[in-house]
């Protein structure tokens, strides 16, 4: 089946909800410098935030199967948007470590929803065009994580205690996208009789798996601190290395967009194995640079290593699930959760003992492991039913 696919009224709005949340995360994660400055917290505790967002993933991972068995995957994303938008505006109007650490909780499981059923949707819809699908469709959800990015950023720099307010962005954006979308959708859903998809995976699947969480960790470990790194070793100031973490997100985007279709005749793979190796070495760049400049272009190259490997990696877990898409993906986000409770908790925790610099040599051994245990599990795209 040919990789080629018409962007349809299905793929905006899908691509639209995706944006959306990612547009709060690309404005969350790397203002981590900022929240910690205002509540005058230490890395560690800082850190939480990403925690609890691994552990709302872990819970939509467990969700996942059973809210699109009762209500199918497109009620289940709006679902999730409207808990995305609820848990958004607790985290404005609510200033306090012990008020954010929630809020950001119940931002974080709308999130995963989110994403979740975006992949399972356009895996059904598409078939095997997904490969392209769905990077493009995280193509358009980058814009947002950009736009979110340079927003905050921007406000930081020029009006320092405002910076949350420019969040509040995503709400009217989700009712323009409710208002859009969500009554011209008609898929008629009946729960299957013999309930949620479960059972146990295959040995293949769990070690895919375990490459998925090494991926998601050096991912979420470098945008949550690259700008504490940055600011280290270049002496930028926390707003203005917010805003740098633009160059992340853009390479990104531009990965997701043409990554696809610029590596359509590699075996599935092949382009995850190319993706992390660039991810390796430009990080490197990034690491031992002291240069603004320097680290940017490190910064822009790294994002577009990144930029297809959750993709690509969801895909795999699908075809290693006989047939449970909605389970594998429960279970790609119970590894997502995992990473991003982990990885950026960790490392904040390293820096405070350590230092931020010393700390990082935790992310080239997490993307060496990925390319390892990718090469252990070679996934025969050919043979993938989505």
């Amino acid at each position: 089946m040919p990789k080629n696919f018409k962007r349809d009224r299905f793929f905006w709005i899908t691509a639209s909800q995706t944006a959306i949340v990612n547009f709060y995360l690309g404005g969350f994660g790397p203002a981590q410098s900022l929240l910690r400055a205002d509540q005058g917290t230490s890395l560690t505790i800082a850190g939480l935030h990403g925690t609890v967002m691994g552990i709302a993933s872990i819970a939509a991972g467990y969700a996942n199967p059973h809210l699109a068995h009762k209500y199918g995957r497109s009620k289940s994303k709006w679902i999730g948007l409207t808990i995305f938008a609820v848990g958004l505006f607790l985290f404005i109007v609510s200033p306090p470590v012990v008020l954010t650490l929630p809020a950001t909780l119940l931002t974080g499981f709308g999130v995963s929803i989110v994403i979740n059923t975006m992949l399972t949707s356009m895996s059904h819809h598409y078939g095997k065009a997904a490969e392209v699908a769905i990077p493009q469709a995280n193509g358009v959800a980058s814009f947002g994580f950009v736009c979110g990015t340079a927003i905050i950023g921007t406000i930081a720099v020029l009006y320092r205690d405002f910076w949350r307010l420019g969040l509040l962005l995503a709400l009217p954006a989700v009712l323009i996208v409710m208002i859009l979308g969500r009554d011209n959708e008609k898929e008629e859903h009946v729960p299957d009789d013999s309930g949620p998809q479960s059972g146990k995976m295959s040995l293949k699947f769990w070690l895919a798996w375990f490459g998925f969480v090494a991926c998601i960790s050096s991912e979420f470990a470098t945008s949550f601190w690259s700008a504490a790194l940055l600011k280290d070793r270049v002496g930028s100031t926390a707003a203005i290395s917010t805003v740098a973490i633009v160059a992340l997100g853009t390479g990104m985007g531009i990965g997701r967009w043409y990554g696809g279709l610029a590596l359509k005749n590699l075996k599935l793979d092949s382009q995850l194995l190319l993706l992390i190796a660039l991810q390796f070495f430009s990080f490197i760049v990034f690491w031992l640079s002291h240069s603004m400049l320097l680290s940017l272009v490190a910064l822009f190259v790294i994002g577009m290593g990144i930029s297809m490997q959750f993709a690509l990696c969801a895909i795999r877990l699908v075809g290693f699930s006989d047939n449970r898409p909605d389970l594998a993906v429960g279970r790609s986000s119970l590894a997502a959760g995992i990473a991003i409770a982990g990885a950026p908790f960790l490392l904040g925790f390293l820096g405070d003992n350590f230092g931020i610099s010393r700390a990082y040599i935790m992310v080239p051994v997490l993307i060496l492991i990925a390319f390892i245990l990718i090469k252990l599990t070679p996934s025969h795209s050919s043979e993938v039913k989505l």
